[in-house]
């Protein structure tokens, strides 16, 4: 089989197909995690979904992580930090909100735990004094996400091709038989495109739509800092400027420590396209934002700011499985912000529908040919 795609998604995919007996050979135009999986944060989250089909893979893939990371040094090796999140509101209607959605997510298989505005100090010693209190998830961790899409291709053993661009499908009648690269072609079994942000393009050499489009996010890293913060800590806006629909400018406050001593802020989202344009006005917004939920980074020194492209769907589901318009295809894409934590449960479940196994979770919700086709 064929991945396109060597981002932490295409990497999952490798892992567990290889893990299944599958020959793999990983196709990719840059480098190695070179796209999106590069500029994101690491994050592996419940805590930001609401009930449903997203967040039941959530959870699902957020036991699959804790799997990989137990396996043979892999969690070391990507910088696995099963610390929990922390979610905190300003005001009583903002507490009463996080408490209905953990109400909800329960049911679900979460682990969300009240925390009064007097315990937040425990939790979070530098937190700002005056917040209403927050909800505390034990299954949020995050790892370090270029680590982890190298270390899962590299005990993959999968064949990985970089600087490979991939123009066009090859094809037996309907069924994809491969891939037309510029350097020459690739037949396959099976065909997977987990091209990230640029999902779309490669589904469109296949004939078939699926519109994943781009969602800009900007990323603040301070100087390496004594540890400061404890776990991952964000305000509660963040939930919804997940599921929002706006095209402008939307951010909250998101802020984490690293095993290097950096802290990364975030997060922005905000609809332009491809364009890489620095925004001083989301960079900003982001400062202000990290500095009111802790300001003791008031002083910290911002070392440097990066972008990426958040792979979205209009409905703010992913696409996963076969597709069928076009077999031999199968779709590993659209996961907004949620591609890193969502991917062992995406690669884990396509390894399934490769090897003819009833996946463990139901894939309908995830299906390629849900969207109106393009006139």
């Amino acid at each position: 089989m064929v991945i396109v795609g060597g981002g932490v998604v295409g990497a999952a995919c490798a892992y567990y197909a290889a893990r299944a007996g599958l020959a793999v050979t990983v196709v990719e135009r840059g480098a190695v995690a070179g796209g999106t999986t590069g500029a994101g944060e690491g994050n592996l989250l419940v805590s930001d979904k609401e009930p449903g089909p997203e967040l039941d893979l959530a959870v699902f893939s957020s036991a699959r992580w804790a799997e990989l990371a137990a396996e043979d040094g892999l969690g070391a090796a990507f910088e696995y930090e099963p610390k929990g999140g922390l979610v905190v509101a300003e005001s009583e209607k903002g507490i009463a909100g996080l408490a209905a959605l953990a109400e909800l997510q329960r049911a679900a298989g979460v682990d969300a735990v009240a925390v009064p505005a007097a315990e937040l100090p425990g939790y979070e010693p530098h937190l700002a004094r005056d917040l209403a209190g927050g909800m505390f998830y034990p299954q949020d961790a995050q790892v370090q996400p270029m680590l982890a899409a190298a270390h899962l291709l590299r005990a993959s053993g999968a064949e990985v091709r970089t600087g490979v661009t991939v123009t066009g499908m090859l094809r037996s009648g309907d069924r994809v038989t491969g891939v037309r690269t510029d350097r020459g072609d690739l037949a396959a079994g099976a065909v997977v495109n987990a091209a990230g942000t640029w999902g779309g393009e490669v589904a469109a050499l296949a004939g078939v739509t699926v519109p994943v489009l781009p969602r800009r996010g900007f990323i603040l890293v301070t100087e390496p800092l004594p540890p400061l913060i404890r776990h991952k800590v964000y305000a509660a806006e963040y939930v919804a400027n997940v599921a929002s629909d706006d095209e402008g400018l939307e951010s909250s406050a998101v802020v984490e420590g690293t095993p290097a001593g950096t802290i990364l802020i975030g997060a922005s989202r905000e609809r332009v396209g491809f364009d890489r344009t620095l925004s001083m006005a989301a960079l900003r917004r982001l400062a202000a934002q990290a500095i009111r939920l802790f300001p003791v980074l008031g002083d910290a020194t911002a070392i440097r700011a990066y972008c990426g492209f958040r792979p979205y769907c209009p409905d703010h589901l992913p696409v996963i499985g076969p597709d069928p318009r076009a077999e031999g295809l199968l779709h590993a894409c659209g996961h907004e912000g949620a591609g890193i934590g969502l991917a062992a449960a995406t690669g884990h479940l396509l390894a399934q529908s490769l090897t003819g196994a009833r996946p463990d979770l139901d894939l309908a919700p995830f299906r390629p040919d849900r969207f109106p086709e393009q006139p």
